[in-house]
């Protein structure tokens, strides 16, 4: 069973996907957006060549757990997906993963520009791995609950 995950941007997605144990995320690598019915068949094709059976998505929320705009966004395309797959999919608090994929990639020596190109992507792996951890640690539910 794979399992997909997404670091939602508007101008792109990162993408990561898991082993087929569902033990480990690997990055995927991006999908430039152009439009929400082009973007939503590109994830179908993916989804359907990997065999993907759980879609994770990162949920940016506030420092102080709130919902924002971007939030509200990421939730719309949550939707979006639960309509054109029929899968499930599990949101994670991903406050400081794209800051964290940042920090690891200066420490590495990336330049800004290389950080920046594999940003959403780490994002993504960071996302899946979370939710990964936490499924095989026994707390599904927590990591499936949000406010909505």
């Amino acid at each position: 069973m794979r399992i997909l995950g997404i670091d939602y941007g508007k101008k792109r997605l990162g993408l990561a996907l898991s082993d087929p144990l569902g033990l480990t995320a690997q990055p995927l690598g991006i999908l430039e957006c152009s439009g929400l019915e082009e973007d939503l068949e590109k994830l179908s094709q993916l989804i359907r060549e990997k065999e993907v059976e759980e879609i994770v998505v990162g949920l940016p929320k506030r420092m102080d757990a709130t919902l924002g705009k971007e939030a509200h966004e990421v939730l719309q395309f949550v939707e979006n997906l639960k309509v054109k797959f029929n899968l499930p999919v599990h949101l994670i608090d991903e406050r400081l993963t794209t800051a964290g994929a940042h920090k690891i990639m200066k420490a590495g020596g990336l330049s800004r520009k290389e950080r920046t190109k594999r940003a959403d992507t780490m994002a993504a792996q960071s996302i899946l791995q979370i939710y990964l951890d936490k499924r095989s640690k026994g707390y599904e539910r927590e990591a499936n609950s949000h406010p909505g």
